[in-house]
């Protein structure tokens, strides 16, 4: 056996050497092509070698659950974007209501199911090339030139950059060649989808490399709007990239890089599916409310893909970015500096009542971010039975935004109790509305490491620490407008309740300590365990999104610090060839988290209005099986099944659920399920290939079917019978060519058999009643020509 790394490739993976290849649960049919100094091709599927700083190590043998897709896989499933890659990753989930409110979690946690703020970091680290990417709106983009996605489960953050409590989604895009080389991709199907990708790298001298990339999007969209009579949840996504690689000796490399992206699309928006009864006085349920002002929505049938949003729905952002990376082989070693800075510009509006009446006629939430992040790290191996990985990490942000909301002529109806005196003054909150000015800074700096000792042929032992320091701060000024022009100190009572004036400003900072130890053994040469335990923590947060007052009637500034959360996480796992061809891995986990961080009701300062702290305690268990088969040199099989229990042990004052509005305002939901979890969730998938011809050419046909399933899931922060999202099963497929000669063409048919489904559901803002959801995409198809040389 070859001398183990002191790190394991997932720390590679993140950190230095470009041929670094990490990669495992990787479906059988994916190309994914063995490093440039493995030694023999035929590795590429069996036993497939990673080269941690050039030491070579099987996949078998590495001690953590990573799941990685090559750049073939990508494309010939259509996973272009992250929200894709659950369909092929059980343990991970995606949701989205626009690129600023997305949640990326692995195993149910990382970010609050529904509850974005710009005071909480994520629990699921993004990095594009070893960069952090701060803001989850990165993760609606469109991949350009990706060679490859990992996907690592469980709490990270001593090998490599920002602290994450559920894992990180890496991805590697393809780096500058010497080799003179171009790659384009052309598509179009259904609903007007026209994606165009390109990529043409070679050498500007001996020592000098560079690669420019391009990817295009647009699609129709999948909703109707009767009121503007268009679509909407277009896509409409530009990105270019650029990179230049300086070799300037055999130990030193250096490579800048950038990227723009420009997106575009009338997105987003969701659609009437019920109304859930609830306990509010009858004139206050959305029945009455709507047959009042002679309301009816185009279709209860969400499936008709109808909505008759009344103002603009739109979400503008441009995200890109340079960053500077140096690998300097020096002593026993590699050194690696990664020098990033990043922003964001977020230009929204959307229909937060989701209907066709005046109640939100004004909401957006327009933001400026900027990020710097400095990453060193330094490994190597002390012996050939002792290796280290040390390194330390900066991050600073900034993010302003400027945000307004306006009511309408039928807000005081939807919102205001009609038996309270005064709510049925006309023009009361016609054209009422709030501005708001939220700065905020966030500082990190943190120090890592970890060891690897190889106390046996057969037996290592992985311990790492993790010291980190946090530091936000947040000024914020709301003020209000417009409306009736009244001193009647009822009448402007009212307007408070739907929308009042509220400045404060703190700071808070935390340090925490976390680190972790796992052993790794090698019962036989076809079969490896390991046992992990890790601590860790999801750095301090600050409301964003306003507080409550105290019983003084000013704002509560203990509510504005929101608690870290503290996790202690188990998980042991074996991996085996059992046969040859064959691979099987299993993975059992138990995490924990104190203080998790969600929307709670009156909490300690005794106010009932919602806002973000901490729930008590969380836990998520579960099981994962994955396995390959290559059955011979003409077909082959993956799949993967994910068991997930996650609940919340304790959550006394959360907010209580649809069909509870009106009732008692803080609910003890203890024992309830957290929301986005599936209990079962799978992909299954297989390829057939043959020796063809097609035009003349030599090459292979191929049939493939990929199959993605998952049970139902709570969509509702507090669990309600109304709003659980059923199961659903999605399957995709392609039969094509792929010449000897590097091009390939192939038809496509996504969500073959039109499953109707859901992405999610949510709840009318406002208590009515009605609950809209994100109807998943229907049946699509089309046609992909792809060609390298």
């Amino acid at each position: 056996m070859t001398p183990r790394s002191a790190l394991w490739p997932l720390a590679t993976i993140l950190l230095a050497a470009p041929s670094a290849y990490a990669q495992e649960d990787v479906p059988v049919t994916a190309d994914i092509s063995p490093p440039t100094d493995a030694p023999d091709a035929e590795l590429r599927r069996e036993t497939i070698v990673v080269t941690a700083r050039r030491v070579e190590e099987k996949l078998q043998d590495v001690p953590i659950p990573i799941s990685v897709l090559s750049a073939d896989l990508l494309a010939d499933t259509g996973s272009f974007n992250v929200g894709r890659l659950k369909e092929l990753i059980p343990s991970l989930q995606f949701y989205s209501t626009n690129p600023r409110n997305t949640a990326v979690n692995i195993r149910g946690i990382g970010a609050p199911f529904g509850l974005t703020n710009d005071g909480l970091d994520a629990g699921v680290g993004f990095y594009v090339d070893g960069v952090f990417q701060a803001r989850p709106a990165a993760t609606t983009l469109d991949f350009i030139d990706v060679a490859q996605v990992e996907v690592l489960r469980g709490p990270q953050g001593t090998l490599f950059g920002k602290n994450t409590t559920a894992g990180a989604v890496n991805i590697t895009t393809r780096k500058p060649s010497f080799e003179p080389e171009t790659q384009a991709e052309l598509s179009y199907g259904s609903l007007g989808f026209t994606q165009a990708k390109a990529s043409v790298s070679g050498p500007l001298s001996d020592k000098v490399a560079a690669r420019l990339s391009f990817s295009g999007t647009h699609r129709d969209g999948t909703l109707y709007n009767t009121t503007e009579q268009n679509d909407l949840n277009t896509l409409d996504n530009l990105g270019l990239r650029g990179a230049l690689l300086f070799e300037a000796s055999d130990a030193l490399s250096i490579t800048l890089a950038g990227d723009y992206t420009r997106q575009r699309p009338e997105g987003y928006a969701l659609v009437p599916v019920s109304v859930a009864p609830t306990l509010r006085d009858p004139s206050r349920r959305y029945v009455a409310m709507a047959a009042d002002l002679g309301y009816a929505p185009p279709s209860f049938n969400p499936f008709d893909r109808l909505t008759d949003t009344d103002t603009r729905h739109k979400s503008n952002q441009d995200i890109g970015g340079l960053s500077l990376t140096a690998e300097w082989d020096v002593g026993p070693g590699t050194l690696t500096a990664i020098t990033a800075w990043r922003y964001w510009d977020w230009d929204p509006s959307s229909d937060r009542d989701f209907i066709g009446l005046p109640i939100t006629t004004i909401s957006a939430n327009p933001s400026e971010q900027r990020q710097w992040t400095q990453e060193l790290r330094y490994a190597g191996d002390i012996s050939p039975n002792l290796g280290f990985v040390i390194g330390a990490f900066g991050f600073h942000q900034t993010i302003d935004s400027t945000g307004k909301q306006q009511q309408g002529s039928a807000a005081a109806r939807w919102l205001l109790n009609p038996a309270s005196p005064g709510a049925d003054t006309p023009g009361l909150l016609d054209g009422y509305g709030q501005t708001s000015d939220i700065s905020s800074e966030n500082t990190s700096a943190a120090l890592f490491g970890q060891l690897e000792w190889r106390v046996t042929d057969r037996l290592r032992l992985l311990p790492g620490l993790r010291v980190n320091y946090d530091k936000k701060s947040v000024d914020y000024n709301a003020e209000v407008y417009g409306g009736l022009q009244t001193t009647d100190p009822v009448l402007i009572a009212l307007q408070r309740s739907i929308l009042a004036p509220l400045a404060y400003a703190t700071e808070t900072d935390d340090t925490n300590i976390s680190g972790q130890l796992t052993a790794a053994y090698e019962f036989t040469d076809t079969l490896n365990g390991y046992a992990t335990f890790a601590t860790g923590f999801k750095s301090v947060g600050l409301n964003l999104g306003g507080i409550p007052n105290d019983a003084s009637g000013q704002p509560a500034l203990d509510a504005a610090t929101v608690k870290p959360e503290d996790v202690r996480h188990i998980e042991i796992g074996l991996k085996a060839q059992p046969l040859p061809g064959l691979t099987t891995n299993i993975t059992a986990f138990n995490t924990e988290i104190s203080d998790y961080q969600t929307q709670v009701v009156n909490a300690q300062v005794g106010v009932l209005r919602g806002y973000l702290a901490n729930a008590e305690k969380v836990r998520v268990r579960g099981i994962e099986l994955d396995g390959n088969l290559t059955v011979n040199d003409h077909l082959t099989f993956h799949a993967a099944l994910a068991w997930t229990d996650g609940k919340y042990v304790s959550f006394t004052d959360a907010p209580p659920p649809i069909e509870g509005t009106g009732g008692p305002q803080v609910v003890d939901i203890s024992g309830s399920r957290l929301p986005g979890i599936s209990e079962w969730a799978g992909a299954i998938g297989g390829e057939y290939t043959t020796a063809s011809h097609f035009l003349g050419r030599e090459g292979d046909g191929f049939l493939a079917v990929d199959t993605s399933f998952r049970s139902d899931f709570s969509s509702s922060p507090s669990e309600s019978r109304y709003m659980t999202v059923d199961g659903y099963a999605l399957v995709n497929g392609r039969i094509g060519f792929r010449a000897t000669d590097d091009w390939s063409v192939y038809l496509w048919a996504r969500n073959l058999l039109d499953e109707d489904y859901f992405e999610l559901l949510a709840a009318q803002p406002g208590n009515s009643g009605l609950i809209v959801g994100q109807p998943g995409d229907p049946r699509t198809w089309g046609i992909t020509l792809a060609a390298k040389f």
